[in-house]
């Protein structure tokens, strides 16, 4: 019988980085040979998509998909690196070696995270400028200029940090003096949390990035409420977000629990003459599309589902983040077992084929749920509106609309706008 050590486990966990990798670049490469070969329209949509916006929409959906060859790969090379060669204990050990101001694992976990996240911070820069000032930025959707930029990242910078370090010692608290179903308490925590952040999310943290605004007074708000009404949907607020100043991209969603909701269209949804936007008609389509959502109870019951799968993974944590080869195998020394660092290993590396077998059922699921939603606002009468907003939206966001079946059933949690289109006309 093979005897685990610790460099069957390292081993074991860059077989799992790599799997991993192959398994999403296969999948890419599949998806950049589609569209490399389909360079007519699809039938169905020769009536409303010119060549030209297909056409330019096919360049960028390869282009993104060059990037995320070059992303992905750099992105499995640097770990591999920092986990083979240790370096992860190593910012544990500078961290410890702070002139003995750091005491404590509570004080010296939040620090190495901390740092772990500067540096992962400052990595991830070059990558994300190229693709907002030059892959967004030809394609006409980068809207910041680079003080917005700088601002952006320096706000998510600080935000990330407040939020994550009093978390994070929560969970350390726990971890080590919930006794033997500590998990069960980290997973309750985790809970109140999720519920809490959902809830600030929109009206405290949204706020600090994007400028919101009450909906004017018009034919549309009008319609929008009447909508509601005739739905009973608990609708209090409705809000226009100045996502033109970020990105020509468009969206519309609707947030708050029990007789509390609110909606947000971007201001980019609107019909403009020069950057395309949706009509009125289409407008309430998708938002009747959304109502869907609400009236089959799609987000209670995606929550159940994250509550659930967090309540395994904790479980799972609990069983074995005790193993010292967890910890030698990344180049801590024998006798020191950082629990937020097993926690972290635990659950991004060593559990990775469950992560990725629970996010291909949560995609389909989800895929099931935008067919129910689209059924619902088409059995108001409103499917003819919906399929060509969908449209639309894809033409205004340069969606490429022939995807491979694999790559989209893996990564789709929105069905493809042509099966989108086929399931709403099945219906007629």
């Amino acid at each position: 019988m093979l005897q685990l050590t610790k460099d069957n486990m390292l081993y074991g966990i860059l077989v799992f980085l790599w799997t991993e990798y192959l398994w999403e670049i296969y999948l890419a490469i599949r998806q950049f040979k589609k569209a490399r070969k389909t360079k007519e329209i699809p039938g169905s949509l020769t009536n409303i998509m010119t060549k030209d916006t297909y056409d330019k929409a096919r360049r960028y959906s390869i282009d993104k998909i060059k990037f995320g060859f070059v992303k992905d790969t750099f992105s499995i090379m640097l770990t591999s690196v920092v986990i083979y060669k240790g370096y992860l204990a190593d910012v544990w050990y500078f961290v410890e070696d702070m002139n003995l101001k750091i005491e404590g694992e509570v004080a010296a976990s939040c620090m190495w995270l901390c740092l772990i996240n500067t540096i992962q911070t400052v990595f991830d820069l070059p990558l994300t400028i190229y693709y907002t000032f030059v892959l967004e930025e030809n394609y006409g959707f980068n809207k910041q200029t680079a003080t917005f930029f700088a601002w952006d990242r320096v706000k998510s910078y600080i935000l990330g940090q407040v939020l994550m370090q009093p978390i994070s010692a929560m969970v350390i608290v726990i971890i080590k003096y919930g006794g033997e179903y500590f998990f069960f308490w980290l997973w309750l925590a985790m809970g109140v949390i999720t519920l809490l952040l959902m809830t600030i999310y929109p009206t405290v943290i949204a706020p600090l990035f994007d400028k919101y605004r009450p909906l004017e007074e018009g034919e549309l708000r009008t319609q929008i409420e009447a909508l509601a009404a005739s739905l009973k949907f608990p609708l209090t607020k409705l809000y226009v977000v100045e996502g033109s100043k970020r990105s020509s991209h468009s969206n519309a969603y609707f947030y708050g629990f029990f007789n509390n909701k609110r909606i947000v269209l971007f201001d980019t949804l609107f019909a403009n003459p020069q950057a395309g936007g949706c009509s009125n008609e289409e407008i309430l389509a998708v938002l009747s599309h959304e109502m869907g959502h609400w009236q089959y109870n799609h987000i209670g019951k995606n929550l159940l589902m994250i509550q659930v799968n967090l309540f395994l993974m904790f479980l799972a944590f609990s069983l074995i983040f005790k193993s010292p080869l967890i910890y030698q195998c990344i180049g801590f020394r024998a006798g020191l077992q950082p629990v937020i660092v097993g926690l972290i290993v635990t659950i991004q590396i060593v559990m990775l084929p469950y992560n990725a077998l629970i996010s291909f059922c949560m995609t389909c699921l989800s895929r099931r749920f935008e067919f129910q939603a689209d059924s619902f606002a088409d059995n108001l009468g409103r499917g003819e509106a919906l399929s060509s907003a969908l449209v639309q939206l894809n033409k205004d966001n340069l969606g490429f609309p022939v995807y491979d079946n694999l790559f989209s059933s893996w990564h789709h949690s929105h069905p493809p706008l042509l099966e989108r289109i086929a399931a709403l006309k099945k219906s007629k």
